[in-house]
């Protein structure tokens, strides 16, 4: 399994908190490449609820990653 900051971005509108199997239909019906839904089949799967991206990918870049002052835009 492997992430990109690009397969990642596909589950940004997902609708958080959700399951494996959720994930997964979200993937699909937003046409994500299959390479996104390959890696949610890969997660192994306790029945966890992921309430974000950082549950999936903890590398998953956050706002403070960066480097840009959002109060001169």
């Amino acid at each position: 399994m492997y992430w990109t900051l690009e397969l990642a971005s596909n589950l940004e509108d997902a609708p958080w908190p959700a399951t494996k199997d959720e994930l997964i239909d979200f993937a699909i019906r937003s046409g994500a490449p299959m390479e996104v839904i390959e890696n949610l089949q890969e997660i192994e799967d306790e029945g966890d609820i992921y309430e974000s991206i950082e549950d999936i990918w903890p590398d998953y870049p956050s706002k403070e990653d960066f480097f840009f002052n959002e109060d001169e835009y």
